[in-house]
């Protein structure tokens, strides 16, 4: 399936059951395997990245392929620092491109022995697990939540735990904050003890029966395909758990901003358009990064010229998003801007604006999504604007989504194979 054509329905009224989150099923899988429970945690997602860190986790195979995960990656990179035996991480071409050095000179700081097989700097890693004594690491605070994630992880097993300083600007905070949760609930006694230092006791992790709740990353496209449509649009979420520890739980808030309404009852959400939007969107994405494509498109198909900043991690995602934005909104008929914060704004990083500036569009546009699953869908419910839209390569959704193609026929789009 090279590609897919959309064509909207007129009016949308569904109830979707969302993916569970890939961000907390990654961790929950991680921890679950350091604390040597037989049990799986329950309602694990079926996306790729999941699956790769099951199959290794389940196999641990001498190479370990674990594809584009990247969450898996860092995960993985520290989690066989710590386990016996000698293993080979690798994965995609982009992901061997995508650099690891940070982490691995923290782990290797702490005693972790790791070697590069190709290039300095970059995977594939030849890992031999052991023992650890280090416990005192300091790293810059603007560097993926992921390496930070995956150093904490593993501090309960290290023999006198992880103290970690974060100096500087500290972005994507709440990803740290959702790894904190289930170590905690695992049984690990960490914390912040400071704005800028975390702490993990030699305390080990217990099994315990854990469940996963949904994604609210993947909730956002359901609250742009609401914001979107011309009439009328009710979509119920259920799982979304209302004192959800994920960073991007903020979608709620955010999407008020562009008329849109977040019904909560129990463990449900239901998204209803209720009052005019914004005529101007600003906002800072450090934390919440995975949610920018999402708002990018919307604002811009509703007219709404926006600055959003804090996307310095965009560039090494799956694809570099701030370029592939720029020029799949410029088929659309969007001229966006890409440029350097404010120096005195250190978490400003690199910013994306729209100022309303048009050109022609492309006249049967279809969107090339880079091997990146949230440009697939971020770019999806813009048939709602456009009448129908064309999206290359579609099956890249299942990195993190992989029904979402068809809980968008639920949904009553119609999608036609080209």
């Amino acid at each position: 399936m090279k590609c897919i054509e959309i064509t909207p329905p007129a009016d949308i009224q569904t109830c979707i059951q969302l993916p569970s989150s890939k961000s907390i099923c990654n961790r929950a899988l991680i921890i679950n395997a350091l604390a040597g429970s037989t049990c799986r945690p329950e309602n694990l997602s079926d996306c790729d990245d999941t699956r790769v860190m099951i199959e290794a986790l389940t196999h641990m195979p001498e190479t370990i392929d674990i594809m584009a995960a990247g969450t898996a990656m860092r995960f993985l990179t520290a989690y066989l620092s710590v386990t016996p035996g000698t293993h080979v991480l690798t994965g995609t071409e982009r992901m061997r491109q995508r650099p690891i050095k940070i982490l691995v000179d923290a782990l290797r700081s702490l005693g972790a022995q790791i070697e590069y097989t190709e290039n300095e700097g970059y995977p594939p890693l030849k890992i031999t697990g052991k023992a650890l004594e280090g416990h005192s690491l300091c790293l810059p605070g603007n560097v993926s939540s992921q390496y930070i994630s995956a150093l904490l992880m593993i501090g309960p097993m290290l023999a006198h735990g992880l103290n970690l300083e974060l100096e500087g600007e500290i972005i994507s905070r709440p990803y740290i904050n959702l790894t904190l949760k289930v170590m905690k609930d695992f049984g690990a006694k960490a914390e912040w003890t400071s704005d800028h230092t975390l702490q993990v006791a030699p305390h080990p992790y217990h099994p315990i029966p854990y469940y996963v709740e949904s994604d609210w990353s993947a909730a956002s496209y359901w609250y742009e395909i609401v914001a979107l449509s011309k009439h009328e649009a009710v979509v119920t979420l259920p799982g979304l758990f209302a004192q959800s520890p994920q960073g991007d739980a903020k979608v709620a808030e955010l999407f008020e901003q562009l008329g849109i309404c977040t019904q909560r009852e129990g463990n449900s959400v239901t998204l209803k358009k209720t009052h005019p939007h914004t005529d101007r969107m600003e906002y800072n994405f450090v934390n919440q990064p995975d949610l920018a494509q999402t708002f990018v498109v919307t604002c811009a198909m509703l007219g709404i010229p926006f600055r959003f900043s804090g996307l310095q991690s965009l560039k090494i995602k799956e694809t570099d998003r701030m370029a592939a934005l720029i020029a799949e909104m410029r088929k659309l008929g969007y001229v966006l801007e890409e440029s350097e914060g404010s120096v005195l704004e250190e978490s400003e990083g690199s910013v994306l604006s729209w100022n309303g500036t048009r050109c022609t569009p492309d006249e049967s546009p279809a969107i090339d999504t880079y091997e990146d699953h949230r440009m697939a869908m971020a770019f999806a419910p813009a048939a709602l604007c456009n009448g129908t839209l064309r999206i290359r390569n579609p099956h890249v959704v299942s990195k993190s989504y992989p029904r979402f193609w068809d809980d968008l026929l639920t949904a009553g789009f119609h999608i036609t194979q080209l």
